[in-house]
């Protein structure tokens, strides 16, 4: 059935909602970084595109967290990322055929996942306060409209988007009004790591990002995609996510792509500024597309001209959205110190280590009920 122009304006403002995320990491691998503006492009349009076909549903692909921490502050090259990439992709690959995935989802009390999901929340909220108080008048009014937009889903981010743009240069000192300029067919170069990247990116790249993915990307979001879309999330499984993530690396790395999961957060996002169906994250990647291959480095000096405190209202509404769901609600009285404990870990340090401390949370609260 051909989807309503109403319908289709609000997967298009659902497609936007997970901006706020991709921006600042996307943006910084490119301008500090260092990485192919047309790889990192093509990579995410790819992505996008496949992921909202194969699970019919909005499935947000996003930059890993650590992996862009360690590109933005360990100077990592560009071989040294791919070579992450690949190890990462290899080991979600073979958790998901094997069912490894499984076995350690199945393990993981639902306290721990709420309070990992309650942390990532405010810690995405967190992130996008800081984001706007680079300019505060310009943030206040963008967070207003993103409200707004989450409460009427037929107001247009994408308005919201050019409109920061033009009027950054007044807001945020050193903006300039970006012009697209040697616009042109390109195309994403390929080639392999040698094994002299092997060291650093396993190190510093792969083993932290690792157990980060497991949690948020995988476990987390499986969790929330199955409140959020009952019917349309049966394939949003710990172990298709794995593969998929698996997979999307391994074939995407070689060509200049960063490493990619999907997550939580922006899965709520997409789905708070109206995204229901799979045509948010393809209309994302169809446009991530586009411009890899006929803007190149001009789409990425557009994107950086996108004024970050107007990234941070979409933050702080998807983070709040996310971390106060209606499972937290419904969360059994007993079980809130382990929600508690895994949620301060999650936002002090991150979901990794979180998992930990509210794993041993929930062992410490099970052995206090078995002596009362």
């Amino acid at each position: 059935m051909k989807p309503s122009p109403g319908r289709l304006s609000r997967e298009a403002n659902g497609a936007c909602g997970d901006l706020g995320t991709f921006l600042p990491y996307a943006v910084g691998a490119i301008t500090v970084g260092g990485l192919n503006a047309v790889g990192v492009f093509f990579g995410f349009g790819v992505a996008l595109i496949a992921a909202g076909l194969f699970y019919g549903m909005p499935m947000a692909v996003q930059p890993m967290k650590a992996v862009s921490a360690v590109l933005l502050t360990s100077g990592l090259t560009p071989g040294e990322v791919t070579m992450a990439g690949l190890l990462i992709g290899a080991s979600l690959l073979v958790l998901g055929l094997t069912g490894g995935i499984v076995w350690i989802a199945q393990r993981i009390p639902a306290t721990v996942t709420l309070g990992i999901t309650l942390g990532l929340g405010l810690s995405m909220a967190w992130l996008g306060v800081r984001l706007m108080s680079a300019a505060p008048l310009l943030g206040a009014g963008a967070l207003a409209f993103a409200v707004a937009a989450a409460c009427v889903t037929r107001l247009p981010l994408l308005a919201l988007g050019v409109a920061a743009v033009l009027v950054a240069p007044w807001f945020v000192p050193g903006s300039e009004t970006p012009t697209l300029a040697g616009l042109g067919l390109s195309l994403p170069r390929f080639a392999l790591p040698s094994w002299s990247d092997f060291p650093r990116a396993l190190e510093l790249a792969a083993l932290p990002q690792i157990p980060l993915t497991l949690s948020n990307a995988i476990i987390v979001t499986a969790s929330v995609s199955a409140a959020l879309f009952p019917e349309r999330a049966t394939r949003a499984t710990e172990r298709n996510l794995a593969v998929s993530t698996g997979l999307g690396n391994l074939l995407l790395a070689p060509f200049g792509a960063m490493p990619m999961c999907h997550g939580a957060g922006g899965v709520v996002a997409q789905h708070r500024f109206g995204a229901r169906t799979a045509a948010a994250p393809a209309l994302f990647g169809a446009a991530l597309l586009a411009s890899a291959l006929f803007a190149g480095e001009s789409a990425a000096a557009l994107l950086a001209a996108f004024p970050l405190p107007v990234a941070g209202a979409l933050l702080v509404v998807a983070g709040i959205d996310l971390a106060f769901s209606k499972r937290l609600a419904d969360a059994a009285r007993t079980g809130w110190p382990v929600i508690g404990v895994t949620a301060c870990v999650a936002l002090l340090a991150n979901p990794a280590w979180a998992l930990g401390a509210g794993l041993l949370a929930e062992w410490v609260r099970r052995r206090v009920a078995e002596r009362g």
